[in-house]
C-alpha cells in the first residue's frame, strides 16, 4: 500500500495512537502526539488507553479522546481484540501508529480494517501492519523508537523530540485539594513517589522516612503518592513524619496528577510518577539507582538527577531485584544528598522557617 496516497485520500480522517501502557511510557508517548499534530494538523488524534492511564489524556494537549479498553497482558484473548476491532471500525480511523512491538498490539487495528497501519516489524507482524518499519534495535532509547514511527519513512530524527506535556488547570487542582481536606496554609508541599516496578528501583523506604522527618521539621507538608500497593510504604513514611504527612495513595491516577500540580516539588524513584511530575512542570528530583537516566529519565528536565557517588560496577541493571543483594546503587544514596537537592530545586539557601 502506498502510504502517501492513503494520507492524501484521507486528509481529515482521525488517527489512532497505540502507546505503551505503563504510566511513564504512556506519558513519553505524548511526544508522538505532538509530532503527529505537527505533521497532520487537520486530523484528530485519539489514543488507545487502559483504565489506569486514561486520566492522563484529560490533560494532554492535542488528544481528542481516549479509547478505553483493558486487554489482558499475558494472553491473546482473541474475542476481546475482535470486540475492540468492531469499536475501532466505528471510529473510521485512516491511520494507526502502533508503538509496542508485540503481535497482539497490532491485531485489533487490523481487524478494524484501518487502512494504514504503521509499526516496527516486531514479532513478525506482516499482514497485521502494512507500513512496516525496520531498524528499531539501532535506536538507543524508547522515545527514539516511538518518535521514528511518527515521522515519514526514512526521515531524519530531529535534534530534540518535543517534550510531553500535562496541562493541569490550577482551579481543578485547588478544588481537588479542598475536597481532600488539604489546607493551603502556605507551607511548601513535598510529594513523594516511593514506589517503582520491582524493589531494585526503589530507594529504601527508611531513607524516604528519614527525609520526610527532616522536611517536616523544616516546615514542609509531605504527601505520599502511589497506588494501593504502595500503601505500606506510605504508612512507614507517615509514621516518621507525623501530622505533617498524608498518605494519598489511591487506585485513581487522577489523584496523583492533581496532587503533583499542587506540590512545590517531588521526590520520585524511576517510576511512572517521575514522568507525570516532570510533564506537569513540578520541580522533580529523580532517584536513579540501577537504571540509566539517559535511557529512562523523562524528556522534560528534572530539577535534579540523583545517583550514587560510589562506584557500583553492576550498573546499569534492569533486574527487578538486586542480583548481588547489596543494593548499593540505592543504599549508598543518603537522605541528606536528596535533601540538598530539594533545597536547590526550590531555590533555597536555607530551609524554610
Amino acid at each position: 500500500m502506498n502510504s502517501n496516497s492513503t494520507i492524501e485520500a484521507a486528509q481529515d480522517s482521525p488517527i489512532l495512537l497505540v502507546p505503551y501502557m505503563w504510566i511513564g511510557d504512556f506519558v513519553r508517548c505524548h511526544s508522538v502526539t505532538k509530532l503527529l499534530k505537527a505533521r497532520y494538523p487537520r486530523r484528530p488524534v485519539d489514543v488507545l488507553t487502559t483504565t489506569l492511564c486514561a486520566p492522563l489524556l484529560d490533560y494532554m494537549p492535542g488528544v481528542r479522546k481516549g479509547i478505553v479498553r483493558d486487554l489482558p497482558r499475558k494472553k491473546l484473548a482473541f474475542s476481546q481484540h475482535r470486540e475492540l476491532g468492531v469499536r475501532l471500525r466505528a471510529e473510521h480511523y485512516g491511520t494507526v501508529f502502533v508503538m509496542p512491538r508485540t503481535w497482539k498490539s497490532a491485531l485489533a487495528p487490523m481487524l478494524a480494517g484501518i487502512p494504514e497501519r504503521t509499526g516496527f516489524a516486531g514479532e513478525l507482524r506482516f499482514g497485521l501492519l502494512n507500513d512496516i518499519r525496520y531498524g528499531e534495535r539501532q535506536l538507543p532509547r524508547m522515545i527514539d523508537r516511538c518518535g521514528a514511527l511518527a515521522l515519514p519513512k526514512g526521515a531524519t530524527a530531529p535534534a530534540e523530540w518535543p517534550k510531553p506535556e500535562l496541562a493541569v488547570p490550577a482551579p481543578a487542582a485547588a478544588a481537588w485539594r479542598a475536597a481532600q481536606g488539604l489546607p493551603d496554609d502556605g507551607r511548601p508541599v513535598m510529594a513523594f513517589a516511593p514506589g517503582a516496578v520491582g524493589p531494585s528501583k526503589r530507594w529504601p523506604v527508611a531513607y524516604f522516612a528519614e527525609l520526610a522527618r527532616k522536611l517536616a521539621a523544616e516546615g514542609f507538608a509531605v504527601w505520599v503518592l502511589g497506588s494501593p500497593t504502595e500503601a505500606p510504604l506510605a504508612a512507614e513514611i507517615v509514621r516518621a513524619a507525623g501530622p505533617a504527612a498524608r498518605d494519598l495513595t489511591s487506585p485513581d491516577l487522577r489523584n496523583a496528577i492533581l496532587a503533583l500540580k499542587c506540590a512545590s516539588a517531588c521526590v520520585s524513584n524511576d517510576s511512572g510518577l517521575v514522568h507525570v511530575a516532570a510533564a506537569i512542570g513540578t520541580p522533580t528530583i529523580g532517584i536513579f539507582g540501577p537504571t540509566s537516566p539517559w535511557h529512562w529519565a523523562p524528556l522534560n528536565p528534572l530539577a535534579a538527577v540523583i545517583e550514587t557517588t560510589t562506584d557500583v560496577p553492576c550498573r546499569p541493571c534492569h533486574k527487578p531485584t538486586c542480583r548481588l543483594v547489596h543494593h548499593r546503587c540505592m543504599r549508598d544514596i543518603p537522605a541528606d544528598q536528596v535533601l540538598t537537592a530539594v533545597h536547590r530545586a526550590l531555590g533555597q539557601v536555607a530551609a524554610p522557617a
